[in-house]
């Protein structure tokens, strides 16, 4: 099986069908797990997935000539769901004010934290999560998002600091298990 995070494949010249679909077949879970992380919705994150890999095999020519194609693909992603994100906002926006979320009752800390991620902001929720989850440099994530990195560390700086006054003191998670 090709090791798409490294870039060997981008050399060897096969940009075909069947390179894509070995590509899908091996990073298709990731990008799914990514894709729930942003939305936090199954649903939506399959589709997300779904749609990330349909640009991917539309432009496969130039993505296979990418050094790190995971990398290239999880930048698809992203980028898809925050133009989903301002498209449905600017809908939600034209046709009504939306209500605010109910608070999360649920001692789950899994469902807890995606609630919370799901309180900030599309770009800011991209932020926290490519940089915290996926570990990804500022660098990186400054890249990817197309800002500068003092964008990135102030927003993930405010939105880290949103989430401890939504979650509480660490100290409160760190006996959960």
């Amino acid at each position: 099986m090709p090791d798409y995070g490294r870039g060997s494949e981008a050399r060897d010249g096969s940009d075909g069908p069947d390179s894509f679909e070995t590509f899908a077949r091996a990073s298709q879970r990731r990008l799914y797990r990514t894709a729930y992380l942003l939305c936090g919705d199954t649903d939506t994150a399959r589709d997300l997935t779904q749609t990330t890999l349909a640009k991917m095999f539309q432009h496969w020519k130039r993505a296979s000539a990418a050094d790190h194609i995971e990398a290239y693909a999880r930048t698809v992603l992203t980028r898809t769901y925050l133009a989903e994100r301002r498209r449905r906002l600017r809908d939600l926006l034209a046709h009504s004010r939306p209500d605010p979320r109910p608070a999360p009752d649920h001692a789950d800390l899994r469902v807890t934290l995606l609630s919370a991620l799901a309180g900030l902001p599309p770009r800011a929720r991209a932020m926290v999560v490519l940089r915290y989850w996926e570990d990804q440099s500022v660098e990186s994530v400054a890249e990817l998002l197309k800002c500068s990195e003092s964008t990135v560390k102030s927003q993930c700086s405010r939105s880290l600091a949103k989430l401890r006054t939504q979650l509480g003191e660490a100290h409160h998670y760190a006996t959960w298990s």
